[in-house]
């Protein structure tokens, strides 16, 4: 797909004729602030219709959003809160990611306690429709607000559920990486027929999971590519598998290791 030049915004809101093609606008939403004193806050991108972003993983192709928090007043932990994706088909590749729009809540812990945060991050990102476009955003969030923004709870609810189980997987080494064969638990099974794995190291690329079943589990394996084309020590504590269904999303953090 073609790509078309690097785009910068500024904190200030910017003029139509500012934005790349497929993008409507791009904010950092004011939030508020916890009981506990953390700042909510959310990414917000709204597209023109047919165009498309990235989850955190995006599958065969596409940019997901990187934050440089250099300068954020008062920072201390930040956790992205990503809502569930929707499975894209298109011309022969699979990503993950959100039509339209993108609200990302972002909680972050102030790194001195009772101070205030106060957010603004250099935001890389990519967006497609039938070309690809990379931009960049400097955003800053604004006052919080006294009472939660509905619009950021409602994405924050729609994050994959946590499971305490885990599958059984087995690694084996490729000419170019390692392959990854993962059974999910009978129990989970049925809830859904997509699934995505990746890594904690977020720069090991992955190929999309090829789904089959036994014994009325459903498997998924997929190669996992580091950037040496060697094959390298995946730990199994460090695989995440998201199992995503119509209405619904489960995270697998970490798989049991078993032998053939």
């Amino acid at each position: 797909m073609r790509m078309i030049a690097l785009l910068f915004l500024t904190v200030a809101p910017a003029m139509a004729q500012d934005l790349p093609p497929g993008l409507v606008s791009a904010e950092m939403m004011p939030g508020w602030v916890t009981p506990e004193g953390n700042r909510i806050t959310a990414l917000h991108l709204r597209l023109e219709p047919g165009w498309k972003t990235y989850w955190r993983s995006p599958g065969d192709a596409g940019v997901p959003p990187r934050f440089d928090w250099a300068g954020s007043q008062n920072l201390g932990e930040v956790r992205l809160l990503w809502p569930r994706p929707e499975v894209i088909e298109s011309e022969g590749e699979r990503t993950l990611g959100y039509r339209e729009e993108l609200i990302l809540p972002i909680e972050i812990t102030p790194a001195r306690p009772g101070a205030p945060v106060e957010p603004m991050a250099e935001v890389d990102f990519g967006i497609c429709q039938d070309i690809c476009v990379p931009a960049q955003v400097k955003l800053q969030a604004g006052a919080p607000a006294a009472t939660p923004d509905p619009l950021i709870k409602q994405a924050m609810e729609m994050r994959p559920e946590i499971s305490d189980r885990q599958p059984d997987c087995r690694i084996v080494e490729i000419r170019d990486g390692m392959q990854v064969t993962a059974t999910l638990p009978a129990e989970d099974s049925a809830r859904g027929d997509k699934v995505a794995m990746e890594l904690t190291d977020d720069e090991v690329w992955v190929s999309t999971p090829e789904i089959g079943g036994k014994d009325g589990r459903l498997t998924a394996q997929a190669d996992f590519v580091a950037a040496s084309g060697k094959p390298f020590a995946l730990d199994p504590a460090t695989l995440r598998l998201t199992l995503i269904g119509p209405d619904d999303a489960v995270e697998f953090r970490g798989c049991r290791e078993v032998a053939d």
